[in-house]
């Protein structure tokens, strides 16, 4: 059965729906340059620090290790618990944002991270991590 092909000649295209889009782009680009235009024009007074890198400089993250023996490093200098928690105590009392970081061997008894832990909750340390290390996978399983 063949096909018959007729052209219309009187082709028209519906351009109702671009210039929608037209006026809307043109409505949209007119309130957002009046509004970095009032942005601009609001005269501010900003607040002085003494020094730009006391107030924008992140804290260093204080270091807890847990050798393998038991012994207590903070920051490389051996601690007992009780001078951990003191010293953790007295820095988050002058500084607010105290960052401590446990690292612990592996092959030292949990009991002795688990002091540490407890000595940075008495601190009342917030902003607390324990460092670990990504075991290798033998065929499917963890070593």
């Amino acid at each position: 059965m063949p096909l018959k092909v007729t052209q219309d000649e009187n082709l028209n295209l519906n351009l109702t729906p671009m210039i929608d889009v037209v006026f809307l782009l043109v409505i949209f680009f007119m309130v957002a340059t009046k509004f970095s235009e009032s942005e601009r024009n609001i005269e501010l007074e900003l607040p002085q620090v003494a020094a730009a890198g006391d107030a924008a400089a992140p804290a260093k993250p204080r270091n807890i290790t847990v050798t393998a023996d038991g012994a207590t490093l903070l920051d490389g200098v051996e601690v007992t618990l009780g001078k951990l928690t003191s010293t953790l105590a007295e820095a988050v009392r002058t500084t607010s944002d105290v960052q401590v970081v446990i690292n612990g061997d592996a092959r030292t008894p949990f009991q002795a991270v688990a002091a540490a832990l407890a000595a940075c909750r008495e601190a009342r340390v917030e902003d607390l991590g324990i460092t670990v290390e990504l075991a290798a996978k033998a065929g499917g399983r963890l070593r």
